[in-house]
């Protein structure tokens, strides 16, 4: 019994999501050709917004922390995920899912902020242009942009904190592909209850206080781009905030599946289908609608092309 109820004296087990049948392993690849556009793209971005000057504005700036913050989602999940099916070990160590832990939550967190500042940049840009260089100055865009990373890593500080301070009763098996915090606390033999409430209110204030600056903005945004005499200038506008827009839906829609259910509400195939779209395919999608619905970030990217081939 003593060595059932022990804390985290062994590794754990992560049962993942895919087999060794044909179809999952198709299914497999796939992943991580994902994964590479992803790791690429992101990369691609920031190293893109960082080399051409004309880029170095507050939206590209936090649009490069955003693909900062989609690089280390994926490098905090997927690789371990990748090792442990090529390799048939399925264990993760008390520090690796630790580790997983503090990433995942963090950049949640960290990327709740980001879209909310992005939106209000958006709508400082639209419906104040006079006092854009003002309020949007190099100085409190930094500010706000170390801020969205700050928070995010306060959050992920305490869910390690707590959930590692558990017991963990039996299997230590995990119904996910990486440590996710939900999936720890249904493996508990501690009262949980107390958690999942802070892990409620942490959302109502991380997801929709962040989604209430976004719909004010965009609102106001959109009063603005409506009454624009300038077709061009409505088009632009139109253009870099449905991006945006497209974003926000993908992320807040599986972030509020996720976290702000009760752990008797969540059913594992679910929360892993949901979780595998959030850190996987969410990633690739952001640098692809950026750049492609984005003259300026595609014409930086062949002047930096060009470049290339001719030196």
């Amino acid at each position: 019994m003593a060595w059932e109820n022990q804390t985290f004296k062994s590794d754990f087990i992560l049962l993942g999501i895919f087999n060794h049948s044909a179809t999952h392993t198709f299914l497999f690849s796939l992943v991580l050709g994902i994964f590479t556009v992803a790791f690429m793209g992101n990369t691609a971005m920031v190293f893109l917004i960082y080399l051409d000057s004309h880029l170095h504005t507050p939206m590209y700036f936090l649009l490069s922390q955003l693909s900062l913050m989609d690089l280390m989602v994926i490098c905090a999940t997927v690789p371990k995920m990748a090792l442990n099916y090529l390799s048939g070990r399925k264990s993760i160590s008390v520090s690796g899912c630790g580790t997983q832990i503090f990433f995942y939550v963090s950049l949640l967190g960290a990327e709740c902020f980001l879209l909310a500042v992005m939106a209000y940049d958006r709508y400082v840009a639209i419906c104040h242009p006079l006092k854009y260089p003002i309020l949007m100055s190099q100085k409190i865009c930094g500010l706000m942009a170390a801020s969205s990373w700050i928070l995010g890593s306060f959050d992920g500080i305490i869910d390690v904190a707590v959930v590692l301070s558990f017991s963990y009763c039996g299997a230590r098996k995990i119904p996910h592909f990486f440590c996710d915090v939900t999936a720890l606390l249904t493996l508990s033999c501690t009262d949980t209850s107390t958690f999942e409430r802070m892990i409620f209110i942490c959302c109502v204030i991380m997801l929709l206080f962040p989604v209430a600056v976004i719909i004010a903005s965009y609102t106001r945004v959109l009063l603005a781009v409506i009454s624009m005499e300038s077709g061009e200038g409505r088009r632009k506008a139109f253009t870099t905030c449905s991006s945006h827009l497209m974003v926000v839906g993908m992320y807040y829609g599986a972030a509020m599946f996720i976290y702000m259910r009760s752990t008797s509400d969540h059913s594992p195939t679910q929360d892993k289908m949901v979780s595998a779209f959030y850190t996987i395919l969410t990633p690739m999608l952001n640098p692809l609608i950026y750049s492609l619905r984005n003259k300026e970030v595609t014409r930086a990217f062949m002047k930096v092309l060009w470049k290339g081939k001719s030196g």
